[in-house]
């Protein structure tokens, strides 16, 4: 046991990494345990499309609300502290909703607005919780140990909670919410533990938030290859986020399948992604960025209109595991691509630019899902994002050419 805990997290690392190791895990798990729980509840409270899209809306709102304000606290305040804080109060909003659910209390509002809730404390404990490790980790250790926590995520929140969130659900509709109350709670024990050394940058009197963001978005208006980028991932998101807030009903209504099926997509999904994973480093190798791109949204655009034609489960079950491969390598190509054309000190407010377009084009594509759905029924949102898809592909297809070479463009300077 020793050795594999030396393999998993080396001891030259550090105790504050395995900590942080630790607790990353365990909230991953409470998390993965909701992909499937959360929409298992609202689906057996309400058909109504519009409903069910309103809850990935609400669980997709938060980080466009509040990831900017996020970013900013966790450089003025004490980081483990505000983890500590928001997993508490999540852990707290899910005593509550498992008790509503175990008396028979419960009403979709109260599950909307717990859902409100959750994904607003897991924008603050997530974005914070990304600064520490080059607080606890030597800048040479900083890939491995990145590396760690990614499996874990992907094992742990993909692979393995929503599996056992779909069998907790259908064992009571309460116990998958109790088992994540106390995982939450469980990882904030953990991460409490931290030791950090201070962070926190003096901030000028007259310095404000807003002139920091607008300097952001125009740097990126200037930037051919980051501009495309924010703009592709803006467009796909709305198409995306469309068929998936009512992937609950397309799995249960169109594909026939019960709780378990439904959380085994997201499993098979992350199996994809494990394999993305391995095949990354050869497929960089033989294929340029845009080309990658080019081929990824060609592969996501059909994706959709597979998804649409298909009433076999299996069938979809294969399309779900290729694209959680796609998933993978289009999230790294996209972080590649930024961490190479963005200067140093504008990094973290790119970012936000970049979730910006990440969320709120999921919040726009949710709305639109729901309203598509209830009108047209549950495969016309996958039917809206392959047409979608393919219009913005053939408008976009010759400006992606800046992706290639996004490192060696002329920089603008800050404004």
């Amino acid at each position: 046991m020793s050795s594999l805990v030396e393999i998993v997290a080396p001891r030259r690392f550090g105790i504050g990494f395995r900590w942080l190791l630790s607790s990353s895990w365990v909230s991953n798990l409470g998390d993965g345990i909701a992909i499937a729980a959360g929409p298992l509840l609202v689906a057996s409270m309400t058909h109504d499309p519009i409903l069910v899209a309103s809850a990935a809306l609400l669980q997709w709102l938060p980080p466009l609300v509040f990831g900017l304000l996020a970013g900013a606290l966790a450089d003025r305040l004490d980081r483990r502290l505000i983890i500590v804080t928001v997993d508490l109060l999540r852990a707290v909003v899910l005593v509550l909703l498992t008790l509503v659910i175990a008396t028979d209390l419960v009403q979709i509002w109260i599950v909307l607005l717990a859902m409100f809730l959750l994904g607003t404390a897991e924008v603050f404990a997530d974005n914070t919780a990304s600064t520490l490790m080059p607080m606890l980790v030597d800048r040479d250790d900083l890939a491995v140990a990145n590396s760690r926590l990614t499996s874990g995520f992907i094992t742990v929140n993909q692979l393995a909670g929503p599996p056992i969130g779909a069998a907790l659900f259908a064992a009571g509709h309460a116990v998958p919410f109790a088992a994540q109350a106390v995982l939450v709670a469980l990882g904030a024990v953990l991460i409490s533990r931290l030791v950090l050394a201070p962070h926190r940058r003096e901030v000028a009197p007259d310095t404000h938030l807003r002139h920091d963001i607008a300097e952001a978005f125009r740097w990126v208006l200037h930037n051919a290859a980051v501009r495309t980028l924010v703009m592709t991932i803006f467009v796909f998101n709305i198409t995306f986020g469309a068929a998936w807030s009512v992937l609950v009903l397309y799995a249960t209504q169109r594909l026939d399948m019960g709780p378990i099926g439904f959380g085994l997509l997201t499993t098979v999904s992350a199996v994809g992604g494990l394999l993305g994973t391995l095949a990354y480093p050869w497929i960089t190798r033989h294929v340029s960025l845009g080309n990658l791109m080019r081929i990824g949204l060609v592969f996501e655009t059909f994706t959709m209109l597979a998804l649409a034609l298909t009433t076999h489960a299996w069938v979809a079950m294969c399309i779900f595991f290729v694209f959680g491969a796609h998933a993978f390598i289009w999230g790294t190509t996209s972080l590649t691509i930024r961490q190479r054309a963005v200067p140093s000190e504008l990094q973290g407010r790119v970012g936000s630019v970049n979730l910006v377009g990440v969320f709120g084009g999921l919040v726009i594509g949710s709305g639109i899902g729901g309203v598509i759905a209830s009108h047209w029924g549950v495969t016309a949102p996958f039917w809206f994002a392959f047409v979608g898809s393919a219009i913005f592909v053939v408008l976009i297809w010759r400006q992606l050419v800046h992706i290639a070479h996004a490192d060696e463009a002329d920089q603008p300077a800050p404004a």
